[in-house]
């Protein structure tokens, strides 16, 4: 018996090329649910762009402010006016929230991403983050903070704005019983409950946890049907999960996320890390 749904959705942008990616994602989940999408630029604040440690003459300090202004006020307008394209392109209403319609409205926030993240995604269903790019040095900060201080679910989009109508037509969760798992399965029940098809994807067997098989009983009692495959391989276990992913034909997973701390799993090439630079598909992450 279906019982979940989302009713906002976060976007936090900025001036990188990455809104209508987001947008996308968002806006394909918007209309299945009704839900609002909460689309948040930020900018620097001006002594957020004062050299560290050096003493600045008032001058040069107020040249800096106001140039940071300047900036600011020309990337929200390049912004923004993606972002008034993409609400029509998707058929979104511009409009604040509205019970059961999918709507959508910008926010301006002062400050760095990561604190937006924190101060608009508490009281959302759903945050949509870019992939980071390790070339650019780009995101990896917008993810930590939804992850980690949001107690969210964080869905990391691909870089695509050809998104599929039906995303979530096939829900991969990523089951081995962890604390992490559990809140990712209860945090994306309207997305599993609104799935099509539902595959359990399983390692095998963990000391004192919650069996696959316990996870699919717990399913069919919200009324989810699901099957259970198991993966087993050499390597990386993210990497081997998205294989299964592939070959079962699964266009959404859901994880627990750096059960290990995130420095060191970034560091070393753990399966979160391996998941969020490889995944070809859409990720709903929770720690």
């Amino acid at each position: 018996m279906s019982g979940s749904t989302l009713h906002t959705i976060m976007v936090p942008v900025r001036g990188d090329g990455k809104g209508p990616v987001l947008f996308a994602h968002a806006a394909t989940l918007a209309r299945r649910f009704g839900a609002h999408v909460k689309v948040v630029h930020c900018h620097p604040k001006a002594e957020d762009m004062m050299p560290f440690g050096v003493v600045i003459p008032s001058f040069l300090r107020k040249q800096i402010e106001e140039a940071t202004k300047k900036n600011a006020d020309t990337t929200e307008d390049i912004v923004y006016e993606k972002y008034t394209a993409d609400a029509a392109k998707h058929g979104i209403s511009e409009q604040d929230p509205e019970l059961n319609k999918p709507t959508t409205k910008f926010y301006e926030y002062e400050g760095k991403q990561a604190d937006a993240v924190r101060h608009y995604g508490r009281l959302s269903d759903l945050i949509c983050v870019a992939k980071p790019s390790k070339e650019e040095d780009l995101g990896f900060n917008t993810l930590k903070s939804a992850l980690f201080s949001s107690g969210r679910p964080v869905l990391v989009c691909p870089n695509t704005d050809d998104v599929a109508p039906d995303l979530g037509r096939h829900v991969a969760i990523a089951w081995n019983g962890s604390l992490e798992a559990s809140r990712a399965v209860r945090m994306a029940m309207p997305l599993i409950e609104t799935a099509k098809a539902v595959t359990i994807l399983t390692g095998g067997k963990s000391d004192h946890a919650a069996t696959a098989d316990d996870l699919k009983d717990y399913l069919a009692q919200r009324g989810v049907t699901s099957k259970i495959e198991e993966f087993s391989g050499q390597g990386n276990v993210g990497r081997l999960l998205l294989k299964k992913c592939s070959e079962i034909g699964a266009d959404l997973m859901v994880m627990g996320a750096y059960n290990d701390s995130y420095e060191r799993e970034s560091l070393l090439g753990g399966n979160s890390a391996t998941i969020v630079a490889e995944a070809a598909i859409p990720v709903v992450m929770v720690h």
